[in-house]
């Protein structure tokens, strides 16, 4: 159902069963798959390639023009996969260059008044809380969470099963599976009660405690952690992933309070 009272732009391509609502506009150069609902007063701005099953609520906007110096008018892209919500008046900002678009993975809630900046590459499964706002070129992995009123600096990395508490901010790169607080942040725990319900077992979540018990707690250098790391824990995928994470850290990691 399309109301005669959106604007739709002839040239868009709308799927099968998409809703949208009164007051909704839709730009040119824009892609919406099937069963996608647009909420009134939402806008899909040219550049904007959304998947099945998205929600748009009011006030949103997907694939605004990039607020970046660089930008110069280019056609860039908001890559929108499947199954996401994304709530009132949050904005999803389209690629500076056309070469490296925004992307948003599967089944993300992006909540009120949140900002995913140009360049942002987000993940599957993810919370982006209402407020938060994440700068231009960060990458958030799979099923990591920002809580409230979070302040992501430019370029900076979240990796997966990562949790930030409710107004922090940070320059540093997050390690996957911890909670991150206080301000100025610093490790705070694991994320144990998620690892838990997504069904990890009880001793994975014990070596990657340990893990990070080695590299936070222990007084020795990074390097040296990661070594001890690799000698001390059972090796499994998680692990590595930890160890990778750390040695590919461009920014560095948050470190401990």
């Amino acid at each position: 159902m399309i109301s005669p009272l959106a604007y739709v732009d002839p040239s868009a391509k709308i799927g099968n069963n998409v809703t949208i609502h009164p007051f909704a506009y839709i730009d040119k150069n824009v892609e919406i798959g099937d069963n996608c609902v647009i909420m009134p007063y939402a806008s899909v701005m040219s550049g904007a390639r959304m998947g099945k099953n998205n929600t748009v609520y009011q006030g949103a906007v997907v694939a605004a023009v990039p607020q970046d110096f660089h930008f110069t008018g280019e056609d860039t892209l908001a890559v929108i996969g499947d199954d996401n919500i994304i709530r009132e008046n949050a904005v999803i900002i389209r690629g500076t260059h056309p070469d490296h678009a925004t992307t948003v993975g599967n089944g993300n809630f992006i909540m009120c008044n949140a900002r995913l900046s140009h360049d942002v590459e987000l993940g599957n499964h993810c919370i982006i809380g209402n407020g938060s706002q994440v700068s231009g070129n960060c990458i958030i992995e799979d099923c990591s969470i920002l809580t409230s009123n979070v302040l992501m600096q430019g370029g900076t990395r979240m990796g997966t099963f990562s949790l930030v508490q409710g107004g922090c901010r940070f320059i540093k790169d997050i390690p996957p599976y911890i909670v991150a607080a206080h301000e100025p942040i610093a490790f705070y725990s694991i994320n144990t009660k998620v690892l838990e319900a997504v069904g990890m077992s009880e001793t994975i979540i014990k070596h990657i405690a340990q893990a990070y018990r080695i590299l936070y707690k222990v007084n020795t250098s990074q390097h040296d952690a990661l070594l001890r790391i690799k000698e001390q824990i059972p090796t499994s995928p998680e692990i590595e992933y930890i160890v990778e994470f750390v040695k590919s850290s461009k920014l560095g990691i948050i470190q401990h309070k």
